[in-house]
């Protein structure tokens, strides 16, 4: 593939497991990558110079999330973007280790949540709108098993933020359609990151089969839906649960 001819990506929540695996996935397949994440990215992933930019960023920060897509867009200039990962999220507790139930925590707790986990996705997807454009591009968006059940580890705000940002795909992919830009989810189960612990071991027999995740699970198929070979899915969500999703 000529210079000229690579594709450009955007990955959020970049730095660690499903973004950072994401963003190495792409690399690998010759895209140019910019990247955002609240802490900076490994050095020697640095190295490569398809990794075009990476700024740290907080998405829960109106004028960090500004400065990032405007930032980006500078750098592309008038090049298009090819694919934009809403992958960032959080899953934050109490101060005592609870999840965020509906009868527990501070609501700017919850706000917080609903600001990175919902309206960056938001924010983000308007920002690159033009730039998506040009490249005929595709977003996707990084849900949750959570988002469509109870989840025995999940609390209610990081669930219903998830579940929101599943009906706000299926808006964005009808509106985003005037654009030639194709916008679709992932929502995975468990998969072995950071943010699953040990009681997660529990879930395992509820898994048909019977093994968590990896973040490479649900990277290559983010890049099956930024790919030609998806040229015609738009406004769907794939489950990347090991069958968990079926009980």
């Amino acid at each position: 593939m000529g210079a000229e001819d690579r594709k450009t990506v955007i990955v959020t929540g970049a730095s660690r497991g499903i973004g950072h695996t994401t963003a190495m996935c792409f690399l690998e397949r010759g895209w140019r990558i910019i990247t955002c994440s609240r802490e900076d990215t490994p050095a020697e992933c640095k190295r490569d110079p398809n990794w075009t930019l990476h700024i740290p960023t907080d998405l829960g920060d109106s004028d960090s999330l500004t400065n990032f897509i405007d930032t980006a867009n500078e750098t592309l200039g008038e090049r298009p973007l090819h694919a934009l990962v809403n992958n960032a999220g959080m899953s934050p507790k109490t101060p005592y280790k609870e999840r965020l139930g509906c009868l527990n925590g501070d609501l700017d707790a919850w706000r917080e949540v609903f600001e990175i986990n919902f309206f960056a996705t938001l924010k983000l997807s308007r920002g690159f709108a033009s730039a998506l454009h040009r490249g005929k591009g595709a977003i996707v968006n990084v849900t949750s098993i959570a988002g469509h059940a109870i989840h025995p580890f999940a609390g209610s705000a990081y669930s219903i933020s998830k579940a929101a940002l599943s009906a706000l795909t299926r808006e964005l992919a009808n509106e985003f359609a005037a654009l030639d830009v194709r916008v679709n989810a992932v929502a995975p189960g468990e998969i072995e990151t950071d943010m699953v612990e040990p009681e997660y071991e529990v879930l395992i027999p509820r898994i048909p089969l019977a093994r968590m995740g990896t973040p490479a699970d649900v990277a290559s198929t983010i890049y099956y839906l930024c790919s030609d070979d998806a040229g015609y899915v738009t406004g769907t969500e794939i489950w990347v649960t090991g069958g968990q999703h079926l009980f």
